[in-house]
């Protein structure tokens, strides 16, 4: 597809821009003169040239991610895609019908249930620039796929359905983003489809998304009439011709469409130019260059189509024109050598190396470790040292990435995102070339809510643990039973389909169970005095205080403080204090579950001159939290979902009582054409089974989403239950 001559003149700008930055960086070493010029050595020369190249190169390189809601079309556009790049030359299905499958769902229980499980990167050349591409799942329960790819992209592609519009996955996909600092672009999918209404979405992703958006394109005719976009910046219409779309032809705009065209033209320059005077004059100028405001995330570029064969060139134009290159966005380092100080990385080959290991897989030849480098360059062969853990590595097998096939490279550079083989490491790891002690921040990692037991098998447990930091693996004291914990249902019947599959284990699973927790609603006094005697030195330790319920939405969920005044406990037995209230905490009395969200603060105290040690304080701490933690009033905690349905409107009434039969609590509802879009919040503890009771209330016809969304104190009644039932399982051991 022809560039426009705005994006050339924006290609232009960074061009030199990317020229004014060289000649800075060098110091001064470069001389305008031509005898400076003469004098300058054949070494600087070289170093100049490679510079230059690195430049020109990073900025022909964008590092994207696609993300979205269930179902809203991403692993089919990143298909289309690789088919309009080159880079594949024959289109398969999501679902796998015929036998192939998406190229990015290389598992077989990808392309068997119709879903994205776990990210895959690949890579493309669009108008003689890199495109590295991560493709995310929609699923919640495979959250961290998004987190890590969204960790280490400069920038994004929100995908939003036509129909559906902006639905939960979509609100959380985009939080994302924001914790990320990703600049992004949103694409309006399935403007073919009955219902079709690309404003209604729009609206919707200003109000939910509080997205300052505007559309770059409008559509020609919608649903079954829909046959190509108006571009508003060039005022051009462009149709996909050919089976598959692949011949775009530009033409004049259709003059039953000139006054949506002026309209939503005037919308476009309105919205930017609430964003920058300035922009809004080059708009008018006809040199439009939007691309600052879309990095500082001020404003977000809307275009459309059909990812089935409409309108995917423009939005890969789009990619280039708007979101950043690895060097226009900025990325910090912590220094280990100095407090952990931020530090701005440059971005460039030119500096030492700074690499994060942000996914891991158990491949066919040992463990697969992605690497996004910030700075610097790596080499296969080459040494390379692990901050973390102190380690010196050496690079055994380097690749590039294509779905789940590999390219063998000999270096990459600043920018870039490749794979290691052979490498050890945990999710999270900074790699460096030793010159620099720098780690990056890690990724948001949730807390898993919901657990299986399982017969043991510890080879694919703990590779599934390295791989996914959401799957954790535990030993139940009580029954000594190992117990897998994760995002939900799907997570972990996922991790045991793979186990039975790719292990041939047959995994025998117990019934799932909810992480439940415990915290106390009231402040409780604490006086305890430990004291032993057993012949030679004895125990003593006496700590007093209180135990308190921290206040809502508080950022940690244990603290201590220590307010004695004076020596009535030296300092040096302070932390074994708190490691016991720690300790104790882990299990609460009510059903042996971790209490959280409490203070603990220490006021008082005695020691003994020769019986008091640290393991006298560590006991007398748990005891004096047992001793008072029933006079805190304590309850149990379990975790809420935010549950979205959408379903036909005549199954409202039956699905809604549903949800009230299971203490769910409503709290929004919305008529969506001929659907009604229920948001509700209700406890984990029941859901399951949730999905096979939805297909039967509403003939096959109704969908929900549900995710994590905060730990509530359970009723009265069913707290009883709970601790009626966990004294029964111990009184029968």
């Amino acid at each position: 597809m022809a560039r426009s001559s705005a994006t050339r003149l924006l290609s232009s700008i960074r061009y030199k821009t990317n020229t004014i930055a060289l000649l800075i960086f060098d110091g001064g070493a470069l001389s305008s003169s031509s005898g400076g010029r003469r004098a300058m050595s054949t070494a600087a020369r070289a170093k100049e040239e490679k510079e230059a190249w690195w430049k020109e190169s990073m900025g022909r390189m964008r590092n994207i991610g696609i993300s979205a809601h269930i179902d809203s079309g991403k692993t089919t556009l990143t298909e289309r895609v690789l088919f309009y790049t080159g880079r594949i030359h024959e289109i398969h299905e999501v679902r796998g019908r015929d036998g192939v499958g998406a190229k990015m769902d290389s598992m077989d229980l990808e392309r068997e249930k119709g879903i994205t499980i776990q990210s895959a990167a690949t890579y493309c050349t669009w108008s003689g620039y890199q495109i590295n591409i991560i493709d995310t799942p929609g699923h919640v329960d495979f959250t961290i796929e998004v987190e890590r790819a969204l960790r280490v992209l400069d920038g994004a592609i929100l995908v939003l359905c036509s129909v559906g519009g902006v639905q939960s996955q979509s609100i959380t996909v985009d939080r994302q983003m924001r914790r990320y600092e990703v600049p992004r672009l949103a694409f309006i999918n399935k403007l073919d489809r009955m219902g079709a209404d690309p404003w209604k979405v729009l609206n919707q992703a200003r109000s939910k998304l509080r997205h300052h958006s505007a559309a770059v394109q409008i559509p020609i005719g919608l649903e079954e009439e829909f046959q190509g976009l108006v571009d508003l910046v060039e005022l051009k219409a462009y149709y996909f011709h050919g089976p598959n779309g692949e011949d775009v032809v530009a033409s004049d705009i259709p003059s039953n469409i000139e006054s949506l065209v002026a309209e939503k033209r005037r919308e476009l320059i309105e919205v930017v130019s609430e964003v920058d005077d300035q922009l809004a004059e080059t708009f008018l100028n006809d040199e439009w260059q939007s691309i600052g405001a879309t990095i500082a995330r001020k404003f977000v570029p809307v275009y459309m189509g059909s990812v089935q064969n409409k309108g995917v060139q423009p939005l890969l134009d789009g990619v280039l024109d708007y979101l950043p290159c690895p060097t226009e966005v900025e990325n910090h380092a912590l220094d280990q050598n100095n407090s952990e100080e931020k530090v701005l990385l440059s971005g460039t080959p030119a500096g030492p190396l700074v690499a994060l290991a942000f996914k891991l897989e158990e491949g066919r030849f040992g463990q697969l470790t992605y690497l996004r480098i910030y700075e610097g360059v790596i080499k296969k062969g080459e040494y390379i040292i692990n901050i973390n853990t102190g380690k010196k590595i050496k690079v055994p097998r380097l690749v590039r990435m294509h779905s789940d096939e590999m390219e063998d490279i000999q270096e990459a550079h600043a920018g870039q995102i490749v794979a290691v083989f052979g490498v050890d490491c945990a999710s999270g790891d900074t790699f460096t070339d030793g010159s620099v002690r720098y780690t990056m921040t890690s990724m948001n990692v949730p807390e898993p809510v919901m657990s299986l037991a399982v017969s043991p098998f510890s080879k694919a447990l703990n590779r599934f643990q390295k791989e996914d930091p959401t799957f954790r693996v535990g030993l139940d004291a009580e029954s000594g039973q190992t117990i897998i914990s994760g995002m939900g249902e799907l997570h972990l019947d996922i991790y045991v389909e793979r186990i039975r599959r790719e292990y041939k284990v047959d995994a025998k699973v117990g019934k799932p169970r909810v992480n439940f927790r415990e915290t106390v609603t009231q402040r409780a006094e604490f006086d305890y005095l430990h004291k032993k005697q057993s012949g030679g030195q004895g125990q003593y330790g006496r700590v007093c205080g209180y135990i308190e319920p921290l206040p809502m939405g508080s950022a940690t969920k244990f603290e201590f403080d220590n307010m004695i005044i004076g020596q009535a406990v030296p300092s040096n037995f302070i932390p074994a204090i708190e490691k016991g209230f720690k300790e104790a905490s882990n299990s609460g009395s009510l059903i042996g579950h971790p209490v959280e969200n409490i203070r603990i603060v220490l006021t008082d105290g005695a020691s003994h001159a020769v019986d008091s040690s640290e393991l006298a304080f560590k006991l007398a701490a748990i005891y004096a939290f047992r001793q008072c933690y029933a006079a805190a009033k304590p309850v149990i905690l379990e975790p809420v979902m935010l549950v979205e349905l959408k379903v036909p409107t005549e199954f409202q009434g039956t699905v809604t009582g549903d949800i009230n039969k299971r203490k769910g609590m409503i709290v929004g509802n919305d008529q969506d054409g001929d659907d009604t879009v229920i948001a509700a919040h209700v406890p984990l503890n029941n859901m399951f089974g949730y999905s096979t009771s939805l297909r039967s209330m509403t003939q096959g016809k109704g969908e929900f989403t549900m995710e994590y969304l905060e730990h509530a104190a359970v009723s009265q009644d069913v707290q009883t239950q709970l601790v009626n039932t966990y004294k029964a399982s111990k009184g029968s051991e």
